[in-house]
């Protein structure tokens, strides 16, 4: 495979961009070898600057339910062209998607558009700090809630310890009030709970983690949370920025029964462009200026063209129920075809899916929080992730990220897929 020129941009690219990259994640350093520069996509697939051609299973990393440049989504974009990109006021296509995202999440009365799913969640973090008066808040090790300087915290050397920077720049009072408790583990919470009653604001959590690879949160467990926070008076987030209209039109927390405070999302509420927004119990979101003391502001939250693509995008999916029909089946028959893969040279690695997210993990464990997704060997990962790169299989490049499935992915891409798969891992 010629990537020449993706060679040449990366060079260029580290002479004025930290890292070459824009996001860590680009850079291909968990996978080794050089980031491929892509020039556009069009359904389930992308094209980089070579003229390769690559089945796309990262999506823009969740966003593009309905593949690359969907028909549907571009004439909304163009005709909203037309009216201008920015105006920093009000317009009423925010309205519009406000009605239409608590339409489709019950759970949501109230809803504030931002600009990434780093705003989303660290703005959520600060209502429910500013709601109820604390200022401890609770995450769990393996989810990842953005880049604010109080979620980029691992744990201490003991269950009860507050958590540590994991970044330079992230100051020791920015983690006295993060407490990291253990994922799918009721009692981690119970413990902080108890040391700290009365001084906790918030739990959020990933209700299906999409950053230690694809790991559900089991139902119980997230029962007993929903339970411990009526008791504590503690908000409750689910961070859906990865899963909100991914999973289910109304996200995970449909598929659960299980209702957040405060929920928060990202990717596909953008239809394709950046966007972010929070929202929940009307009475917490109402503490937010102008109406309320605790600030939160974004000049161009509210961008007329990702609320148009946004709309687009959610428009459908309310319309077109069917989809997620559509794309547990696709998705099983990748996940099925893979397995048989596995079976039949005599490997025995862990797949974890949920509807049209999936991960496989390099590790013969079951895989249901932080600790056994790190016996996962990312080494192997990465030399599976370059077979698949090398038959026109494009997968995340980082062994702890979700593959995406859209309804553009048909029979023939997942066919060769699948068998991509098999030549990859014999290869191992």
């Amino acid at each position: 495979m010629n990537t020449t020129k993706s060679k040449q941009l990366f060079t260029e690219a580290k002479k004025y961009i930290p890292g070459g990259v824009n996001s860590p994640v680009r850079a291909f350093k968990s996978v080794g070898g050089d980031p491929i520069f892509i020039q556009s996509g069009n359904g389930s697939k992308i094209y980089d600057v070579d003229g390769n051609e690559y089945i796309d299973y990262i999506g823009s990393w969740g966003p593009h339910l309905f593949g690359h440049n969907p028909p549907f989504i571009k004439d909304a974009l163009l005709s909203a062209l037309k009216n201008g990109t920015s105006f920093g006021a009000p317009t009423e296509m925010e309205v519009k998607m406000a009605q239409l995202i608590t339409e489709l999440v019950p759970s949501v009365e109230m809803v504030r558009m931002v600009n990434s799913g780093t705003e989303a969640t660290m703005s959520a973090v600060r209502a429910a700090r500013g709601f109820t008066g604390r200022d401890k808040f609770i995450k769990f090790e393996g989810c990842y809630h953005g880049h604010a300087d109080y979620f980029l915290i691992k744990a201490g050397s003991g269950a009860l310890t507050f958590g540590v920077p994991t970044s330079p720049g992230v100051t020791k009072a920015n983690a006295a009030d993060t407490l990291l408790a253990d994922y799918n583990n009721i009692n981690s919470v119970k413990e902080l709970v108890t040391k700290y009653r009365g001084q906790i604001a918030a739990v959020i959590i990933e209700p299906i983690a999409g950053n230690m690879g694809v790991v559900p949160a089991e139902k119980e467990f997230l029962l007993e949370l929903r339970q411990i926070c009526n008791e504590e008076k503690i908000v409750l987030i689910f961070d859906e920025v990865m899963t909100g209209f991914r999973v289910a039109a109304g996200g995970a927390q449909e598929i659960l029964g299980i209702n957040p405070d405060l929920s928060t999302f990202g990717k596909i509420i953008g239809g394709g462009l950046p966007v972010g927004a929070f929202g929940g119990k009307r009475e917490i979101m109402e503490i937010l200026s102008p109406g309320g003391p605790v600030y939160q502001a974004g000049t161009l939250s509210g961008n007329p063209l990702a609320m148009t693509a946004g709309y687009a995008a959610l428009t459908y999916i309310k319309e077109h129920p069917e989809i997620y029909v559509q794309l547990e089946k696709s998705s099983m028959y990748l996940e099925n075809g893979f397995r048989e893969n596995l079976n039949s040279v005599g490997k025995n690695y862990e797949m974890n899916r949920v509807g049209s997210m999936m991960c496989m993990f390099f590790t013969e464990k079951p895989v249901n929080d932080f600790k056994s997704a790190l016996t996962s060997n990312t080494e192997l990962y990465g030399k599976y992730f370059h077979e698949m790169l090398n038959r026109g299989i494009y997968l995340a490049p980082a062994q702890f990220e979700a593959l995406f499935v859209s309804t553009a992915h048909t029979k023939e891409d997942f066919d060769k897929t699948i068998k991509a798969h098999k030549e990859s891992v014999a290869h191992l």
